[in-house]
């Protein structure tokens, strides 16, 4: 690749998504841009780099997904989904008791395994026939990690990653050598592609944002803009669940972590009841 080459990549990456592709290797480069250049007819990366900058934005679109890490698993970095469900979970269902109203997002979801592993932890209490309405909102800037996620289908190797067999065998069927997401799971989540850079005017009144591993990978801009954004959809006694790396410390004054719970934070200022905290 030529050195032009990838720094026109990164600067439309960076442009487009906030991503930055940092050190990253010419052979990740062409080996995440194969799909592409197979699909629009291009032999090399310099070919369809020079069409990028004839401003092709169907074309710049499809790079940009194909160049963001979709990787996960369900259940993934287990100790994150039990802080959620030892002390997050038990504090919303004291908080909304009368409302009976809980939505929580998952932003960069990929194909959904991390929605799907929220919904069972609400589906161990039943909250739907307890009259609860339940939104679990999954996003991605990938349409194709979206439209998988919607269709809820996961091969043997993706449901071996982190699901116990309990779950498998409660919420999923076998299809071949698939197995589908239960009905009563779908119907929690909402699948929607959405890039963090854009207006999170949609959004509002979100118990649980889900953020995980995911600023890790934006510049510095994009990192302070998606995290003044969260704080804006986010109720004062909500929680924002970060990556176990990953802080707003030197990005935004907007939350403050709960101690003992890596990765966990709520809005600066926000009386947190002790129950709450363990």
């Amino acid at each position: 690749m030529k050195p032009d080459d990838v720094a026109y990549l990164t600067h439309m990456l960076r442009r487009r998504s906030g991503m930055m592709l940092g050190r990253a290797k010419p052979e990740f480069i062409e080996g995440r841009l194969a799909p592409v250049m197979r699909r629009f007819g291009f032999k090399d990366v310099s070919g369809l780099v020079a069409e990028l900058r004839h401003g092709r934005d169907a074309l710049a679109r499809a790079v940009t997904e194909a160049m963001t890490t979709n990787e996960s698993s369900f259940f993934r970095d287990r100790p994150s989904f039990d802080v959620f469900e030892q002390l997050v979970l038990p504090a919303l269902l004291t908080r909304r008791g009368s409302a009976k109203r809980l939505r929580i997002w998952s932003a960069a979801c990929a194909a959904g395994q991390e929605a799907y592993s929220i919904a069972m932890l609400l589906d161990d209490h039943k909250l739907a026939a307890k009259g609860w309405t339940i939104d679990v909102i999954a996003t991605d800037i990938s349409a194709e990690m979206v439209a998988r996620g919607e269709q809820g289908l996961y091969g043997h190797f993706e449901v071996q990653r982190g699901l116990p067999v309990r779950r498998l065998v409660d919420h999923f069927s076998q299809e071949g050598s698939s197995w589908r997401v239960g009905e009563n799971l779908r119907r929690m989540v909402t699948f929607r592609p959405f890039n963090l850079l854009d207006s999170f005017g949609w959004l509002e009144d979100i118990d649980v944002v889900f953020c995980r591993n995911v600023l890790m990978y934006l510049d510095h801009k994009a990192k302070v803009g998606v995290l003044d954004q969260i704080s804006e959809v986010l109720l004062p006694d909500g929680y924002l669940m970060l990556g176990s790396v990953e802080t707003p410390q030197g990005l935004s004054n907007a939350f403050d972590p709960v101690p003992g719970s890596p990765g966990l934070y709520v809005p600066a200022r926000a009386a947190l009841p002790r129950q709450a905290v363990g």
